[in-house]
């Protein structure tokens, strides 16, 4: 049995962070379903960008799409649901098996609405509707904004998954407007059953830290904010609230593990993965780590739910100056800003393949 199998087996989904058409048509996507015990997928406009705007594996279907009229970004969504509905396809199976906890696939909104609840509502239940799939989960950022998007949406049905997350902080308001807006579904008479992730940002804080700590507190840092919120999440579905809502038949919001890839070659290749195994949560992982972890993962003890190590390591953080509400709301923006950057390269890619298409 490899690593994988094993955290699947003590909780945690195994997601696929990618998305690439080749992955899908190749079969090799069905295979890791099979044998690495793969039962979700997330995308975001980084991931878009290198797919579609590298290589020539989407020329055809611009072309294609092109012919049809409308923007860049028309163009891009047509294709981006092609890819995204294809795998929900695949992966339906895992979700129906599992009474719709697993088997969800995630699709973004324009990071340009980042700032703007009206158009993240309107543009996620446009994306929800033309997916037409159950296990299609649209992508929120945890911004002021996204989080009013966020309410409106679970009490609209459209499932979510909180980008963007990168502290406690960020997760609990995530958490508590996924749980406003099911209980305003109750108020109205529906059934709150809209499944929802909330997506933890790891890596990137021990990047932004690591010319300000110490060397025996570098790299620690993302790991502790992983274990504070487990221990948020924790406490928050064992609370009175959630069991008064989960008594109507909804499962809970489940805490996901995003930017789990290593950024230092001084750390091993499946760092994040060994330190944040923890039941009830997902673990969502690029290509290389998956492939590293199912080659030469291991396990040690999971994450302890009352989170006092990490809150432990976090005061001895903060002792040497590191600002952790303050990072994490810089990284946040940073975060937003870079996926922003990353849809607009995209955009250009695609409006330059349009046009050496009608040129053809």
């Amino acid at each position: 049995m490899n690593a994988l199998q094993q955290l699947h087996d003590l909780g945690q989904s195994v997601w696929l962070d990618n998305i690439r058409r080749e992955l899908l048509s190749s079969g090799t996507l069905a295979k890791w379903v099979q044998e690495w015990a793969v039962t979700g997928l997330t995308s975001n406009p980084t991931i878009f960008e290198q797919a579609i705007g590298h290589g020539s594996d989407y020329d055809a279907a611009i072309q294609r799409h092109a012919k049809q009229g409308g923007s860049p970004a028309d163009v891009f969504f047509a294709i981006a649901l092609e890819d995204i509905s294809a795998a929900a396809d695949l992966f339906r199976p895992v979700y129906e098996h599992s009474g719709g906890l697993d088997g969800f696939v995630s699709l973004e909104v324009s990071p340009a609405l980042a700032d703007d609840a009206d158009g993240t509502i309107a543009e996620a239940k446009r994306l929800h509707a033309a997916a037409a799939r159950p296990n299609v989960l649209i992508k929120v950022p945890g911004t002021s904004a996204g989080l009013l998007a966020i309410e409106e949406l679970i009490l609209a049905g459209v499932p979510i998954n909180v980008t963007l997350l990168f502290s406690r902080a960020h997760y609990l308001d995530a958490a508590y407007a996924y749980l406003k807006g099911l209980e305003r579904r109750v108020a109205a008479g529906r059934k709150p059953d809209i499944p929802s992730v909330a997506s933890l940002f790891v890596s990137r804080w021990d990047v932004a830290t690591a010319e300000q700590l110490p060397a025996d507190l570098r790299n620690r840092v993302g790991n502790a904010v992983g274990a504070q919120a487990y221990q948020a999440y924790r406490g928050l579905i064992a609370s009175a609230r959630w069991y008064q809502l989960a008594a109507r038949g909804p499962r809970p919001q489940r805490l996901l593990f995003a930017s789990t890839g290593t950024k230092s070659k001084t750390l091993p290749d499946t760092y994040y993965i060994s330190a944040l195994a923890a039941p009830q949560t997902v673990n969502t992982m690029p290509e290389a780590t998956l492939a590293a972890f199912a080659d030469h993962g291991t396990i040690g003890a999971p994450l302890a739910p009352d989170g006092a190590a990490a809150a432990a390591a976090l005061r001895r953080i903060g002792a040497a100056g590191v600002d952790l509400d303050a990072l994490g709301a810089e990284l946040q923006i940073k975060g937003r800003d870079a996926f922003a950057a990353s849809f607009d390269q995209l955009l250009e890619r695609v409006r330059r393949k349009m046009h050496a298409s009608r040129a053809a």
